[in-house]
């Protein structure tokens, strides 16, 4: 199976859309999409995700499926000298500031995330993803995938940016305040997981492509930077 973490495009956050040029970005990925085929398509509740996700549903002649818990996180750090900011916007700096580095373990010992919620966020994340990737012929035991079904489908989940760095931390297990410090998303960008299936009876997830925008460039698009504080040219 192949798993594409799709952020949305370009957003209009206060009107839970996206903005005029993220429906050029959108447009741009559909016609990417619909050259090489989905199977499932699954999206966020919110307005930027499913708007996003209508132009590669309507060229597929497909129907979706909304995942609720694939909604973005409401983690928040109300006061940081950087001003008020999502946990993956917390500079790196910072999260690299003392070693060892942080773990699976010690990453909430930061001090800017002590006392928030995001460890319980981050587990329930964790249970609906097994959840989830269950329904799709994958059952998690430990740190593996067993395979209930072979299955060489590809399922699009159309989501958000540190919705999709937190699941991508769950899912190749790595420390997640490296991957929202160390990884960005663009908007409307394709990040592919491959199942890779080594034996029979189990599946590793294996990132083959991060934060793909080549149909932004194929249309002549500009990559925009939501999400990205400072020194993006």
């Amino acid at each position: 199976m192949r798993l594409y973490i799709i952020r949305h495009a370009d957003p209009d956050y206060p009107n839970n859309t996206i903005t005029p040029e993220g429906h050029l970005e959108a447009r741009a990925l559909a016609k990417r999409l619909s050259d090489h085929g989905l199977d499932r398509i699954y999206a966020s509740p919110m307005g930027r995700a499913l708007d996003t996700m209508r132009y590669t549903a309507d060229a597929l002649g497909m129907t979706h499926e909304v995942e609720h818990w694939t909604q973005e996180l409401a983690l928040k750090l109300e006061e940081t000298p950087y001003g008020r900011l999502s946990h993956w916007d917390l500079p790196g700096e910072v999260i690299r500031s003392e070693l060892p580095l942080p773990t699976h373990d010690t990453w909430k010992e930061i001090s800017y995330y002590q006392g928030t919620q995001s460890p319980e966020v981050f587990e329930q994340l964790k249970l609906h993803s097994d959840e989830f990737l269950k329904r799709q012929g994958f059952e998690r035991i430990g740190g593996r995938y067993r395979i209930l079904k072979h299955t060489e489908d590809r399922v699009a989940v159309f989501c958000h940016g540190g919705f999709g760095l937190t699941w991508l931390a769950h899912l190749l297990e790595l420390p997640v305040a490296l991957v929202w410090s160390g990884f960005w998303m663009p908007p409307s960008s394709v990040t592919t997981i491959l199942f890779d299936e080594r034996s029979k009876e189990w599946a590793v997830p294996r990132c083959i492509g991060f934060g793909d925008v080549s149909h932004l460039y194929a249309e002549g698009l500009p990559v925009r930077p939501r999400g990205i504080i400072t020194n993006f040219n």
